[in-house]
């Protein structure tokens, strides 16, 4: 399961954030809070979603399920000119990305163990200090091991 690797461009996002840890996991509630208005959104560029999280410095390094990191739920607009009442902007800055396709349930995260213990470790990449975020486009289905998605990992190439 290797990655494709792409230069990601800047992209534009309104959406809702919240803080939360893996062991309160508030995610559900970020994502029901968002679809009730994302309706408003005007300037919407294509149908795909994005789940954005904004990891602190050294969290990969010392990590636990306890650290808090900054969770977005969002969706790519042309510009920031119509903000929906109770949203927020977004810049996602352009870098590189290794990009995995995956297809299964959001709650298996087999995933990311191989991302992160297997790949990344073997590859020619450094984890890059920058949003990791998923594409959840018109195949995605919350909960079902049919569901389809991109998992995006912000890469720095090894000195």
């Amino acid at each position: 399961m290797n990655p494709r690797i792409e230069l990601l461009s800047e992209k534009k996002l309104i959406g809702k954030r919240k803080s939360m840890s893996l062991i309160n996991n508030t995610t559900f509630e970020l994502w029901r809070s968002f679809m009730i208005s994302e309706k408003e959104i005007q300037n919407r560029i294509g149908t795909d979603r994005y789940s954005v999280q904004v990891y602190p410095s050294g969290y990969f390094e010392n990590f636990s399920p306890n650290t808090e990191f900054e969770k977005w739920a969002t969706i790519e607009v042309s510009n920031f000119e119509l903000v929906p009442n109770e949203m927020e902007t977004f810049v996602l800055q352009c870098g590189l990305y290794a990009v995995f396709f995956y297809k299964g349930s959001n709650t298996d995260t087999r995933i990311f163990e191989f991302i992160f213990n297997d790949w990344l470790p073997n590859s020619e990449y450094h984890l890059d200090n920058r949003p990791h975020f998923e594409v959840l486009g018109e195949k995605y289905k919350n909960g079902n091991s049919n569901s389809e998605e991109e998992i995006w990992i912000p890469i720095k190439a090894k000195a």
